[in-house]
């Protein structure tokens, strides 16, 4: 763990250099802010504990929440940030994962270049395990997102596809069912047959009222009135989920789908004012990978650019650094305010169990 932690340590002063200020986060988090961002599921992954005076709190998962809460709170822009220290993990399923690891992160607030600064967190990172046999993975969660906003459907529906970005199986069976592709289950047509919810009922049981209830009964008569999301759209938005090639060529394909969906066309060359950006740092743009799905499964709260570094021929390990940006989280955690954000994290203690088998 010592090596591990001066690793961290090193890290953290790269950063430092860089124009970041050292940020230490408390260990133990409120835990109604992480449950409002992850849902309910968080709690099978975080060590949970509560206390009569400062009610749920949570040993913390990560460190950019609180960064972005620190930051929105009282700081200056633009503003660079760094930590290193220990995140935790419940592992109920895999016991050779760590449940407690070191994490070293650098985090911008600039709105001035987005561009910019993405190709700024990626090339610091890049650099920093580039001693390492790694390999790059790309996304831009922002296109999907954008091709979403632009559907010719309901402002309700677009919402809750929007919602379930980052859960792959959800989100497509919501499309399929909006785009009548997939049947209507029996127990909501039931539902919409019945024109009074409450007919034959005694006491309510659970949290929901009788207008919430009434609410939802109004929303799924609603929605049974719209007209399903038509093949064209469908279509692109397929083609969309399939891109998975280098930059240029992803760019290539992203163009000529924006073609015949334009809500994706600023998103778009967003990605290629990036691609622009990283070369002027050094990146091999050409060979680098870009898949419109990525980060899906397993980067909620990121709604754009997004990366992470795998180690070659190592599937069973995790990233060995990740990160992208995270606009949305700093308006939604700044109480009216926002401004563009992107950071990143790395793992010292993989890096050096690493270099020590290299």
């Amino acid at each position: 763990m010592t090596e591990a932690r001066n690793r961290a340590l090193a890290l953290r002063a790269n950063f430092e250099a860089a124009g970041a200020v050292v940020v230490e986060p408390p260990v133990l988090q409120p835990a109604e802010t992480l449950l409002d961002l992850y849902g309910e599921d968080i709690r099978a992954r975080a060590y949970i504990t509560s206390d009569a005076l400062r009610g749920e709190q949570m040993l913390r998962p990560d460190f950019t929440v609180p960064v972005v809460q620190t930051h929105m709170a009282d700081g200056a822009e633009p503003a660079r940030y760094t930590y290193a220290g220990e995140v935790f993990r419940r592992q109920e399923n895999d016991l050779e994962r760590a449940s407690e690891f070191l994490q070293v992160g650098y985090e911008v607030f600039d709105r001035s270049n987005p561009a910019a600064t993405d190709a700024e967190v990626f090339a610091l990172v890049s650099t920093a395990v580039s001693h390492l046999d790694v390999r790059a993975s790309t996304g831009d969660i922002g296109i999907l997102m954008a091709a979403v906003c632009g559907l010719k459907t309901s402002e309700r529906r677009k919402a809750a596809l929007i919602r379930h970005v980052w859960r792959p199986r959800r989100f497509r069976a919501l499309l399929d069912r909006f785009s009548g592709r997939s049947t209507v289950p029996e127990s909501r047509l039931a539902l919409l047959a019945d024109t009074d919810p409450f007919q034959n009922v005694g006491a309510i049981v659970g949290k929901r009222t009788r207008s919430e209830i009434s609410a939802r009964v109004a929303a799924l008569h609603e929605d049974a009135t719209t007209d399903p999301i038509s093949s064209t759209e469908m279509d692109v938005i397929d083609a969309l989920l399939n891109v998975r090639e280098t930059v240029p060529f992803a760019l290539e394909q992203l163009r000529d789908l924006a073609v015949d969906m334009p809500a994706i066309s600023h998103a778009v060359e967003g990605l290629h004012a990036r691609s622009d950006a990283l070369s002027g740092r050094g990146v091999d743009v050409d060979n680098l990978a870009f898949e419109a799905s990525y980060g899906r499964t397993s980067m909620e709260y990121y709604d754009g650019f997004v990366f992470g570094f795998y180690i070659n021929g190592r599937a069973d390990l995790p990233a060995l650094a990740s990160g992208g940006r995270y606009d949305a989280l700093t308006k939604r955690l700044g109480n009216g305010a926002e401004i563009p954000a992107v950071g990143a994290v790395l793992r010292p203690g993989l890096m050096v169990e690493l270099e020590g088998a290299q």
